[in-house]
């Protein structure tokens, strides 16, 4: 994979060239390019994708000691790797984490249309049961790292308290391994997720919601239709907070709607591009 040397330390992405309109999907806490692989493939025709591996946990490059990883420090390295790039009139797609919130309002100017799918945001962070064990473990001397042993054992991971109520298809054993074997196998990788719970602001996402009327911009909200852990009330709520949203449901979709329907997603993000030409597109 390519990389890119930000302040925070070295980061891997995946980037499919080429001079398509720009998409940026962006993962969720830990997991990595590799959860958005059938959006990705599926677009990438038309479409220059770009997928940075973000330090939130799957990453496979420590950060710098000093590297702040909180979401806010996190969301200011995905704007600082679409400057390094230069990535121009983008389409920033979320899941899961809450990070392209942050960016509202602060450090936007490289956003020309921006889809919300199942994310942290407003006072469901953290969010769901998985969020709030994630919370009391942080908590608790030794609590992180014991509960990052349980995705040693899959059946543990598919349970619906963790990975297993993020999806509704069941979750392949390869790519749980995958997506924590950082976590298990690196201490400073583990220091680095460490660091990105204990700087929890159990505000931030409510206080990054003032911003989001100002946001004129063209946005999409996809929401699975079966979420359990990022209610379709935030969903709803967000896409009214957005002066230029459309709502729509992903059926047969939870959190991960990029997994469990993916074919779905990619065609909304694909009208929703049609429907937002811009004058180079045109």
């Amino acid at each position: 994979m390519p990389e890119i040397e930000l302040s925070a330390g070295t980061i891997d992405y995946e980037d499919t060239g080429g001079d398509g309109p720009v998409v940026v999907l962006v993962h969720g806490l830990g997991f990595d390019e590799s959860v958005w692989d059938e959006v990705v493939a599926t677009l990438r025709p038309d479409f220059r994708v770009l997928v940075p591996v973000l330090p939130i946990g799957s990453h496979r490059r420590p950060m710098r000691p000093d590297a702040d990883l909180s979401a806010h420090g996190v969301a200011a390295l995905l704007a600082e790797f679409m400057d390094r790039l230069d990535l121009r009139d983008v389409t920033l797609v979320q899941n899961d984490a809450g990070t392209a919130q942050l960016l509202i309002g602060v450090r936007d100017e490289r956003i020309a249309r921006l889809v919300l799918t199942p994310c942290e945001a407003l006072d469901n962070y953290p969010p769901g049961i998985q969020g709030r064990m994630l919370l009391r473990a942080s908590r608790l001397p030794g609590g992180l790292f014991l509960l990052i042993q349980s995705f040693r054992f899959p059946l543990l991971a598919r349970m619906p308290m963790s990975l297993g109520g993020m999806a509704k298809k069941r979750l392949p054993k390869e790519s749980i391994a995958r997506w924590y074997r950082p976590l298990l196998t690196n201490r400073q990788i583990r220091r680095d997720f460490g660091k990105f719970c204990h700087g929890l602001d159990l505000n931030c996402y409510l206080k990054a919601a003032g911003n989001l009327p100002f946001f004129t911009r063209p946005a999409l909200v996809a929401w699975g239709a079966e979420d359990r852990m990022m209610p379709l009330a935030t969903g709803r709520r967000l896409a009214e907070l957005l002066p230029n949203a459309r709502y729509v449901e992903i059926p047969d979709a939870r959190t991960l709607v990029q997994i469990d329907n993916p074919a779905a997603l990619t065609d909304e993000i694909r009208r929703f591009i049609k429907e937002h030409p811009l004058p180079a597109e045109n």
